[in-house]
């Protein structure tokens, strides 16, 4: 079978290959893949800036969805024809704090799907049968690529940011996590502002489209003033960085408010200044969050499943896997939103 596989360390070394096909093992199912998403990180593997652990050769792809095409001989839970999507943690130590307590999504020896073990971009996934979710049958496979995402959504916007009806959060980057944030919030009922670049326009129309208050232009539009006007000069309640841009970040722990919250969910690549006095100063509240875990795959497919959320909106492209490269391209030129791959 074909698979888009980053076979070397460093930058680049990713192709279309012929791999064998897998089998799962006794605790393992195997997931047909139907639909599978392109994430920012899928770049950060490409140019091997990515502080997770590669190892090489590995089919890339952690965003998806598919049919179980066959389970492992102790698999009691699934059967073959379930529609499902599946988590990425696939190693976890167990036995550290973070385990521990619920939060393996930070377990320092994690090993994901796409990065350690094979991923999704291929005809046949497996994965270990604890990881694995089913699919609503009202979501449908494209749909359902996105419940990745969307779990990182979650556990950054409703599991580590508490949002009250009626704040008004700010968020910085109209992409696909910035997208998803958005609704994430409002279903909060919080009265949301999207902020993005000149190149982000066709972004920001779809995130008045999913329900945005406003969004500014930040090279157009002076986003302090903008918020602080609609605030009565306090800031905003909460900040959510979707973007990894350090302006952004930096604009961010400027905006919110004192006493305020700051989410940080994308991710810079690189190291920056940064005024952090301004965290003391104003007595910010300041969270990372990294991934998901199993909660946040229950809210999130609950989420999507009621229509509190809206993921194909987000896709702008869905290509053959053949043509992985213009989908990489597509994504990191922003002239897609979500790109989709679906094996031949």
């Amino acid at each position: 079978m074909k698979a888009v596989v980053k076979y070397a360390p460093g930058k680049g070394n990713v192709e279309l290959r012929d791999v064998q096909e897998p089998s799962p093992g006794p605790d393992e199912v195997m997931i047909e893949v139907k639909a599978a998403g392109i994430c920012g990180s899928d770049l950060h593997i490409y140019d091997w800036d990515i502080r997770l652990p590669i190892r090489t050769p590995v089919i890339i792809g952690h965003e998806f969805s598919g049919v179980i095409a066959e389970v492992g001989s102790s698999v009691t839970k699934w059967k073959p024809g379930d529609r499902v999507t599946s988590e990425t943690s696939a190693y976890v130590c167990g036995e550290c704090i973070s385990c521990r307590t619920g939060n393996y999504n930070v377990c320092a020896e994690k090993r994901l799907i796409g990065y350690w073990f094979d991923g999704a971009f291929t005809k046949y996934c497996v994965v270990p049968s604890r990881l694995v979710h089913r699919l609503p049958d009202n979501v449908n496979f494209l749909s359902g690529a996105l419940s990745e995402p969307l779990a990182c959504c979650v556990n950054g916007v409703v599991e580590k940011t508490r949002i009250k009806p009626g704040d008004t959060v700010v968020i910085a980057g109209p992409g696909p996590i910035g997208l998803l944030s958005l609704q994430i919030a409002k279903s909060q009922g919080a009265s949301v502002v999207v902020c993005g670049l000149s190149q982000d326009r066709k972004r920001l129309e779809l995130a008045e489209k999913l329900g945005a208050d406003l969004t500014i232009n930040v090279e157009e539009e002076d986003p302090l003033k903008t918020v602080s006007k609609i605030t009565d000069g306090a800031g905003s309640d909460v900040f959510i960085d979707c973007s990894g841009s350090p302006n952004a970040i930096r604009m961010g722990l400027q905006i919110v408010r004192r006493g305020g919250q700051y989410t940080q969910i994308g991710l810079t690549g690189r190291e920056f200044n940064l005024d952090f006095d301004l965290i003391a100063y104003k007595e910010i509240t300041v969270r990372g969050s990294l991934g998901q875990r199993w909660t946040s795959w229950r809210i999130g497919l609950k989420m999507l499943s009621k229509g509190l959320v809206k993921t194909e909106p987000l896709i702008s492209d869905v290509l053959p896997l053949s043509r992985w490269e213009r989908g990489f391209q597509k994504v990191r030129s922003k002239e897609g939103i979500k790109v989709i791959l679906k094996p031949e």
